[in-house]
This record gives structure tokens, C-alpha cells and sequence, in this order.
């Protein structure tokens, strides 16, 4: 997979030092493999959740996520959002649903 952005990482584990490992331990694993499905991440990543269509990694043991896009038919992750649990839980990072 292509990550795009690796930056959004560094910056966030320049903040966030004991993030660093992990999301370089992530970065690695990702960026080697050909995911086709939220079944096959799982595979890998156990406690990755689908939220309104982003997907969501639990990083560093429940002490932070990483909120992606992932486009499997181009074998891309976006980068969407980096945060601690604590900011994952106030729901402000969310997309907002659509009024039908």
C-alpha cells in the first residue's frame, strides 16, 4: 500500500515520543502489503474499526489512534488523523452524517 502522508506520522510522534515506535511499526507493515478488504487489515491489525467509512487503527496498546482512508482499488492509505485515545473519544474528529 501507499501511504500518503508519512509526514502527518513524524510530526505527531515529534509531539507524542512514545508514538514513534508504533506508528513506525505500522508504516512498515502497511506499506508492504496489499490489503484488498477491511477483512484482510484485520487479519494483521486485530483491532482496526470501520467508522463511517474511515478506518480506524488502535496504535501503541489502546494509547492512540490513526484515523485513515484507504482506497483499495489503488492501493493507497490517506492519512487522515493522528490523535491520542483521548482526543479519538471526543468525537469532533468524526465526518459528520448525511441528512437524507
Amino acid at each position: 500500500m501507499h501511504v500518503i502522508t508519512r509526514r502527518k506520522l513524524n510530526e505527531f510522534a515529534q509531539i507524542h515520543i512514545t508514538a514513534k515506535g508504533p506508528l513506525d511499526a505500522w508504516f512498515k507493515i502497511v506499506s508492504r502489503v496489499a490489503f484488498h478488504n477491511l477483512m484482510e487489515i484485520r487479519a494483521i491489525f486485530p483491532a482496526t474499526d470501520d467508522v463511517r467509512g474511515l478506518c480506524v487503527f488502535n496504535i501503541g496498546g489502546n494509547k492512540f489512534r490513526l484515523v485513515t482512508k484507504v482506497e483499495y482499488r489503488w492501493q493507497k492509505v490517506f492519512i487522515m488523523a493522528v490523535m491520542t485515545h483521548e482526543e479519538y473519544d471526543r468525537d469532533t474528529w468524526k465526518p459528520k452524517r448525511q441528512k437524507k
